[in-house]
């Protein structure tokens, strides 16, 4: 799922892009990825396109009247720039926007279709699609602690909890964690002051880092290869490669369809987290530390 730098950068280039253009037409590939009647897409169509924002994950684009289009990625949505009138792919195609300077494919890869798009009128109707995290780029250290602590979760879950902090998903909590030297499953209800502030300050250099990354990589283009899975990063998507500091080899916790990547020297003390479909299987097999692990691995 595209995280708070990729929707930055796709923000900062649709407004370099379009800002200012008519949205001529909406053209929809799925009718079911419009999930709004009012106002009806011909009421935006013809508008001049007056701003972009981001709430959480989501990319907002504001029209006169307090008109709004909204446009949630999910997991395997992604925005492409073609010239003006391209045809929309056939099978993951879901909406084109047409600029007089080009068009933005809205895309998915895949059989579930979870992108959308609404409509929406107001800012009041607008803020019902805010799921009320905090922003971290420019909170406090207060506010963060304040937010954070709210409630009594492990540190992934809460990172990634869109009612607690904005724009976080699964790939930068792993880099986050990783940079703050925490574990994964640590609860908040366990961190000092100390393993707060530098949770704090591993969110905001984390992404800040990534988000002048790509914007440097994208430069006067358009963001095309948004993935969650990159070579430079540290630790997500990178199970059994080498930790980019002490060299150990990545672990990974698999659940859902999702996969949690940690380095056990760095972050856990040694200590392996249990991957609840091996660890059931394996039961009292199940390795406790990383040396456990690699002896094993010698011996087989």
């Amino acid at each position: 799922m595209p995280e708070l730098p990729d929707v930055a950068v796709y923000l900062e280039r649709t407004e370099a892009l379009f800002v200012g253009q008519p949205l001529e037409r909406i053209r929809l590939g799925n009718p079911f990825v419009l999930r709004s009647v009012d106002p009806p897409k011909a009421e935006i169509e013809g508008r001049p396109l007056r701003g972009v924002r981001r709430i959480g994950k989501r990319l907002v684009w504001a029209f006169d009247e307090e008109l709004f289009v909204v446009i949630h990625l999910m997991i395997a949505g992604r925005l492409r720039l073609r010239e003006a009138g391209a045809p929309l792919p056939k099978k993951r195609g879901l909406v084109a926007f047409d600029f007089p300077n080009g068009t933005l494919l809205l895309t998915e890869e895949g059989s579930k279709r979870r992108a959308s798009l609404h409509l929406v009128r107001g800012e009041a109707a607008l803020a019902e699609h805010d799921p009320g995290g905090r922003e971290v780029l420019g909170s406090s250290l207060a506010d963060f602690s304040a937010a954070l602590r709210s409630g009594n979760h492990t540190l992934k879950r809460s990172l990634t909890d869109p009612r607690t902090f904005s724009g976080i998903g699964n790939a930068y909590s792993d880099e986050i964690l990783h940079r703050a030297r925490l574990s994964p499953i640590t609860w908040t209800s366990r961190l000092d002051d100390d393993a707060v502030a530098r949770l704090h300050g591993a969110c905001v250099s984390v992404l800040t880092e990534w988000t002048e990354l790509l914007r440097a990589d994208v430069g006067e283009g358009f963001p095309e290869k948004v993935t969650a899975f990159r070579p430079e990063m540290a630790m997500h998507g990178r199970y059994r490669e080498p930790c980019p500091d002490c060299g150990d080899p990545v672990q990974r916790i698999k659940y859902a369809d999702k996969e949690l990547n940690y380095c056990a020297t760095c972050q856990t003390g040694g200590k392996l987290l249990a991957d609840r479909g091996l660890s059931r299987l394996l039961k009292k097999d199940w390795p406790r530390t990383l040396a456990e692990l690699e002896e094993r691995k010698r011996g087989s």
